[in-house]
This record gives C-alpha cells, sequence and structure tokens, in this order.
C-alpha cells in the first residue's frame, strides 16, 4: 500500500452554507465512487475554496458523511485573476495499492474546465 493523492474539484451554485456542503458533498461521493475508495482508506482531505465562497467550511461535508476521524484541512486558493470562481478543490490522501495512474481524478458542474484532458 502506497499513499496516493486523487484531485477534483466543482463549483458551488451560491455562497450559502447549503450550497457548498452539497457541491462539496456531491464532490467527495464521486471521488470516492469514481475510485472505489472506502472510509478507511483515507488518510487526510485538503478542501480549498476561491475567495468568493466563505458562508461555510467544505470540510463540514465530510464530517456530516461521519468523518469524525479523518484529517480534514480547509484554505483558501490564490485569487488569480480570471480564474474560475465559486470553485471547490479537494485533494484526498488515501491508503491504495492503486498506480497514480488508475485513480480517476473527479471534476464536476463548471469546473471540468479545469481539466478538459480528462473529459471523455
Amino acid at each position: 500500500m502506497k499513499l496516493r493523492g486523487i484531485r477534483g474539484a466543482t463549483t458551488a451554485s451560491a455562497n450559502t452554507k447549503e450550497a457548498i456542503l452539497e457541491a462539496a458533498s456531491e464532490l467527495l461521493n464521486a471521488i470516492l465512487s469514481a475510485n472505489n475508495v472506502q472510509r478507511d482508506d483515507i488518510a487526510s482531505v485538503f478542501f480549498s475554496t476561491t475567495h468568493d465562497l466563505n458562508a461555510e467550511f467544505p470540510a463540514v461535508a465530510a464530517r456530516q458523511m461521519g468523518w469524525s476521524h479523518i484529517a480534514l484541512e480547509c484554505l483558501q486558493e490564490m485569487d488569480v485573476p480570471g480564474s474560475l470562481p465559486m470553485c471547490i478543490r479537494v485533494t484526498m490522501h488515501i491508503n491504495t495499492a492503486k498506480r497514480p495512474e488508475d485513480l480517476q481524478f473527479v471534476y464536476l458542474r463548471e469546473a471540468r474546465a479545469l481539466r478538459p484532458d480528462l473529459l471523455e
């Protein structure tokens, strides 16, 4: 088993607690599903948001999913001119026997534009 990182991103529909938690939860579930990750495999998760999302910590969505003993951290992204607004990014560290190229990065909603190379 190796420690590997899985990336993902999505956008929230508004700067509200509900919209941030909905988007974060959807993204986390999509990453778990795409990679067949079990909760016990997760070592830590870093969340970042663009400066325009501050109504709630996206990590709260993970806590609501029962991730009470997983290290979670919320950060703010650099405010780069012209960057995608209302964006939540995730780096999930997991213990896995999979090779890096076997991991599926997940980009949802407007964040699909961040990684067009991963689109089918």
